[in-house]
């Protein structure tokens, strides 16, 4: 069973069984969860060294690596601004999410908004369930649920994320650290 049940600023981290080729070692934010369903961005899946930054006004104030992340197999054209601001208050063109760290409008231009933001990172696409699906994987073990920290979402080492994330865990989850990729040859 998780420790914590599925919320908005909450880490989901996939397990070794989940099986999912679109989640393997994933680490998704979420960003939204209720009745209806939960959407998140996965954290730790960087572009190609290639793909820049699509939107100039944004550009100078994207996190490095200054790619466009895939944010999950859901709508993959569609771009998902994360910010780090100034402040956790919500402005027009701002919703925080965790600390200071929150979804931004990335139609409009960044001196716009009410807030400063000190980072940004784009991710095309984005990870969704409907009413009661997460909850159903969660409980079928598919998914840990922990505690974000305010820096998962710009880790300047993305690929590591999940080891760092399970690491600091407490008892029985800091092993999955060092999980085998394939749980059967264990």
């Amino acid at each position: 069973m998780s420790p914590k049940p599925p919320a908005r600023g909450r880490l989901l981290v996939a397990t070794p069984s989940l099986g999912d080729p679109n989640f393997d070692r994933t680490v998704v934010l979420l960003l939204e969860h209720g009745a209806d369903g939960a959407l998140g961005v996965v954290l730790n899946r960087p572009g190609s060294p290639a793909m820049e930054v699509p939107l100039p006004d944004w550009r100078e104030r994207a996190a490095p690596p200054a790619v466009v992340f895939t944010g999950g197999p859901v709508a993959p054209s569609a771009a998902v601004g994360l910010a780090r601001a100034d402040r956790s208050e919500e402005v027009e063109g701002w919703a925080p999410v965790i600390d200071r760290t929150g979804t931004v409008d990335l139609g409009r231009h960044p001196d716009e908004l009410g807030v400063t933001v000190e980072a940004v990172r784009i991710f095309a696409g984005y990870a969704g369930w409907g009413g009661g699906q997460l909850e159903g994987e969660i409980e079928a073990g598919a998914w840990f649920v922990v505690a974000a920290e305010p820096g998962d979402a710009f880790s300047d080492r993305p690929e590591q994320l999940c080891r760092l994330v399970m690491r600091r865990q407490a008892g029985r989850l800091a092993m999955f650290a060092n999980a085998p990729t394939d749980p059967s040859v264990n």
